[in-house]
Formats: C-alpha cells, structure tokens, sequence
C-alpha cells in the first residue's frame, strides 16, 4: 500500500554543483528557511571543511512540508572513500535528483553515487543548474546524463522518465523551470514535479513493525541513536521491540524516544509510520543493519554489510621538538579519549588501541577518509603524529596475501595517455579499457591501493593539470611486488633554528625545497626533496661569512624558489616508513621518526642497512 503522505528522495551531485543552495531554496519556497541555520549538520563550522574540499562527508537528513505532503530530502556523499553512507543512505529513498551543472555536466564523483542509486532502481530525475551561468549548455547536460546512466546500466524505463522529468534551475537566483527560456521565477515547478512523479513508499501500514537501521548518531547524554527507515507497521515511544543484529543474534529493547525529521532538526514525538524516517534512541549498542521489529510478529530484512576499511594509520601523541607551540591539546590520553569518541560516532571506522599502548590505529577507506578525521582534530586544537598509511592485507586460507585492488580512472587529452599509461605500470595498474574521444582520452585500470597513493600529483604533473582522476576499492586481489617507494631522497635538517635565505639559496641547487626564510626547524625535520636518491643532512640556518669590507649588499641577495606545500593528504602519500607526518592547528610538517642523525645512523647498522 502506497504512503501518499510521503516522499523519500536522495540528492545526487558534486557540492559545486549547487546541492546546498537548491535545499535552501526549496525550504525558503515552504516558507520555512530560518536564517543563520545551515540545511546540514557539516563536519566543521565556521571554515567549512566540506566547501573546501568540494565534497560531502556525511549523509544527513532534513524534511520539508509541501501541499500536505512531506518531502524526506537525504544528501549523499560524493566520494568513494565515503561510499560506506552513500550505499546505505540510499535504503531509505524512493527517488533521486541527479543535480548537475548546466556547463560542466556530471563530474566524476557523480558517477559513483548515481551508480548506487541505479542498482537500487531508484527513480531518477534530472536537474540542470546553473543555466544563468556564462557557457551554460543545458541540452548538452542533459544528454552527457542520459549517456552516463545508460553506461552506468539503467533500464528503459528508469532512462524513460529520466528523460520524461527534467528541471533547469538557478538555485542561487531562486527559481527552476520546465523550459530554460519559460521565465518563471520561483521553486515550484520542482516541488510540483516531486509530489507528482516521485513514488510514493510502497509499504505495510497495517503489518508488524519493521524498522532497519542504516546510519547511527551519537549523544553525549542518550548514547547511540538509530535511524533508518520504516518499512511497515508503526513504533511508538515506549514500545518493547525486538533488536536482530546482522549476525541473527536477537535481544529485547525499549524505545525511549522517537524522533522523525522537520524541516532542519528533529522533532520528538510518539509514533512513525511505515515510510517515514525516524530516529530510536533506547537501543543500547545499535549498529548499522539492526532491525527493529514486533517482538510477536518479527520480520526479517536482508543484512546490511558495511564494506571493510582498507587502510590504517596509527596516531600517537607529538615528539617534536616544537610540540604544544600551536595547539592546545597534545597529551596521550586526550588523543586516546578524543578517537573513542570518533569511534562511538563514525561507524564506518575501526579504531583500536595498539596491544603496546604507544597509539591509537584508525583503519578506514581511504586517504581522504583518514585525513578529514585528521583535519577535523587539528582544528579542535589537537597536536599529534602519523606514521605512513598501510593497506589491510587479508589471508585468502592458503596462505596467499590478498591486498585490495581499485578501479581507477583517468580523464585526460589524447596526447598525455601515453604518460599516464607509462605511470600506472610503473605503479602496478593494468588498463582495463580505453575509450579516445574527440578532446578527451577516457583510461581504465586496475591498481593495488598501494599504488595510488601519491599517483595523483604525478599524473596531474604529466598532463600539466589537465586530468580528471577518481578511484574507488574494486575488490581483494593477488599480492603484487614493491610497490610506491620514493625514488628520490630527503633534505633533512641538521639542527633546531629558523631557516636562513642564505643556507636555503644555496640548497636549493641540490633539489625542491619546503620551508622558506623564517620558517621554524628542528633535527630531525624534513626540509626539502634532493634530486638523487638517498638522504642528506643539511644546515638550514648557515649564514654568509661577511668579512671587514663590502661595497654594497647586493652580494648576498638570494634568489628563492618559492617552497612546495603539502595539503595533509598529499603528505601522508609522500613520506616513507621511517617518517612521520606531524600535524598541529597552524602547520603540518614531515619529519624522521628518529630525529637524531647518530641514532638513525645507529638504528641502520642494528638493522643491517648501512650499504643499502
């Protein structure tokens, strides 16, 4: 039986495309924008995280009221390091709104999602934004959609009413359109085309409870709290209901209280019907794929299987010389207490302490994945350090590694695929397919996730920043050979002192330097690249020699390339086992694991690697 009262739809888009202002603007056409409130609870406030980055972190929920009529909007993530939300998220949508720029057309995190949401056989409409903007190509928008969900396998009928339910939109001006040249000039065509041509849930409203939940949040003050989707029966507040784990284990519990979404926050109340989405707070320890049931009538639904993390990096708390300089949190336990916390909320992390208690390992999917958790920290005001990523093997029972291979993607000019190819088989990748087009050249391959890590500056270098590259975990595979080692050596310094544009014009003869004049250094501390392989000691701070005459001094200017800079993901690709990545809430530096040049010297002959 169709819930006609509702209508559960999931936002499809690259964040540039527009995704936050079209939901700010179909609150506003509701008559329920509230100023100074943001449509999702983000990952950070005031310096937006997610808006720097271009990329949703977290599927959150809010619902709008149109025409009697509630609208359950669910914003998915974009990224495939996210892709443990987007893959569960979409359980509780009907509909989807394929959001793309009217110039840019479906970008490559786009692909990922709308994949899901087609092997979910969701009913897809389109919605081209941006069509005021300069360059703007609506119809060519429109079929570069219709040509990536034909690739991507949908059926006749889910391409049928993609092309039968299109809006051209403006959300930043406010309106969306049937036609782009129609003029009108408000939201409503969209909302009107959702109540009409979105289906409505088709659930049991008279059946036994059954709820299943698909993402979980946290309170300081209820624990963990489950939201999902009801898929029939109704719960009430103070129900007793039975709790059946992905396992088959079963236990009996009390929903405390019930919440459904409205409009940007929760609203408490006393029952759920079936099709609507609600939050259960009174279920101790509720995981991702809990089915809450009728205890009398108990349903069962098929499992949800959260995709295994597929690297981890172990946090431990800062050594460096120059540790609490910038922030304000740097002890052990603090660090410790803040990633219990993180693992109460993020569920699609494994953190564990290690057995010798010297860190804490966060296992996740990817680089990105580990690096927002990282990036969030620092802005709390944390200080602390990372060894390198490693990738999570797996015994395939015979006693063969299995390390995890991903797709990878490469969108580039015709005339760099052959330096790109070069670069995948240096890494490990083979090219599963290549399609030339007229401007663009489209590459696939198959890559162990050892390799990728650090891939993409190489490839953006090869193709001048030309190219399009976007990855997501594939499956386990053989173990490939030595993989992603550096091939060129370190700059390392020689002492704890402000870097001097003397020492530092005269070093970067030997390679690229990362620091510039004034920039604070210690022992131990990575300074710059050489250009051949091996490490060298350098001193940072050595100043001219002047003698008792100059005529001027012209003499001792210097002349300095500007330093290469690290975003946080690209320094964790870069540094090697015996390197950490030091992270404070104003700086991010490499540096030795061991500082000082003597033990590292020592640390060699012990391991037996003075010739090597």
């Amino acid at each position: 039986m169709l819930q006609e009262q509702i209508r559960n739809i999931a936002i499809i888009a690259h964040v540039d495309h527009g995704k936050t202002t079209l939901v700010d603007q179909m609150l506003k056409a509701t008559h329920a924008f509230r100023e100074n409130q943001q449509v999702q609870e983000r990952v950070l406030d005031s310096n937006d995280q997610e808006r720097e980055r271009g990329i949703t972190i977290l599927a959150k929920n809010i619902s709008i009221e149109y025409q009697g009529i509630k609208i359950n909007v669910i914003d998915t993530p974009g990224h495939a390091d996210f892709g443990g939300e987007v893959e569960r998220v979409l359980k509780m949508a009907d509909g989807a709104l394929l959001l793309v720029d009217a110039a840019e057309g479906p970008m490559p995190q786009t692909r990922f999602v709308l994949s899901h949401a087609i092997a979910a056989h969701l009913a897809i409409m389109v919605v081209i934004n941006k069509i005021d903007r300069d360059g703007a190509n609506p119809e060519k928008a429109l079929n570069d959609c219709l040509d990536l969900m034909m690739d991507l396998g949908a059926t006749d009928e889910e391409l049928e009413f993609a092309m039968e339910h299109v809006v051209y939109a403006s959300a930043v001006n406010g309106f969306a359109r049937l036609d782009p040249n129609d003029g009108n000039m408000d939201m409503y065509p969209l909302l009107d085309m959702i109540i009409d041509a979105m289906p409505a849930p088709d659930v049991d409203l008279e059946g036994p409870l059954a709820m299943q939940c698909v993402t979980v949040d946290h309170s300081d003050y209820v624990g963990r709290i489950g939201i999902g989707r009801i898929y029939s029966g109704t719960i009430h507040a103070g129900d007793k209901i039975l709790v059946v784990k992905n396992d088959g284990s079963r236990e009996m519990s009390q929903v405390k209280q019930l919440f459904t979404f409205d409009y940007l926050g929760r609203k408490e109340c006393s029952e759920a019907q079936a099709g609507d989405i609600a939050a259960v707070v009174g279920v101790d320890h509720t995981d991702i794929g809990d089915v809450y049931t009728d205890p009398e009538n108990p349903v069962e639904l098929d499992p949800i299987e959260i995709d295994p993390p597929t690297m981890s990096v172990v946090f431990e708390a800062s050594t460096s010389p120059l540790v609490g300089r910038d922030g304000d949190i740097v002890g052990g336990r603090q660090l410790k207490e803040r990633l219990m916390t993180e693992r109460e909320n993020n569920v699609t992390m494994r953190i564990e302490e290690l057995p010798d208690k010297t860190g804490v390992e966060v296992a996740g999917r990817g680089i990105l994945h580990l690096s927002v958790l990282m990036e969030q920290m620092r802005r709390e005001g944390f200080e602390f350090q990372v060894g390198r990523p490693r990738v999570l093997f797996k015994d395939d029972g015979h006693g063969h590694k299995l390390e995890p291979i991903e797709e990878a993607v490469v969108e580039c000019p015709g005339e760099y695929s052959g330096k790109v190819i070069e670069l995948f088989g240096n890494s490990g990748g083979n090219m599963t397919n290549m399609v030339s087009g007229v401007k663009q050249d489209h590459l696939e391959f198959k890559i162990p996730t050892r390799g990728v890590m650090g891939l993409k500056n190489r490839i953006l270098n090869v193709t001048h920043g030309e190219a399009v590259f976007y990855h997501n975990f594939l499956e386990y595979g053989p173990m490939e050979g030595e993989l992603g080692k550096r091939q060129n050596g370190a700059m390392i310094s020689m002492s704890t002192e402000k870097a001097v544009a003397y020492a530092l014009g005269n070093l970067q003869d030997r390679g690229t330097l990362f620091v510039g004049p004034g920039d604070e250094c210690y022992e131990g501390m990575i300074v710059g690249e050489r250009s051949k392989p091996g490490d060298i000691v350098v001193n940072i701070a050595r100043t001219k020699s002047l003698g008792n005459q100059r005529s001027s001094t012209a003499d001792i200017a210097v002349q300095l390339t500007p330093p290469r800079t690290f975003t946080l993901e690209e320094a964790l690709e870069y540094i090697m086992d015996d390197e950490l990545v030091e992270i404070t809430p104003k700086n991010i530096r490499m540096r030795k694991r061991i500082l000082s040049e003597v033990e590292r010297r020592k640390w060699r002959v012990r391991h037996g690697l003075v010739d090597k």
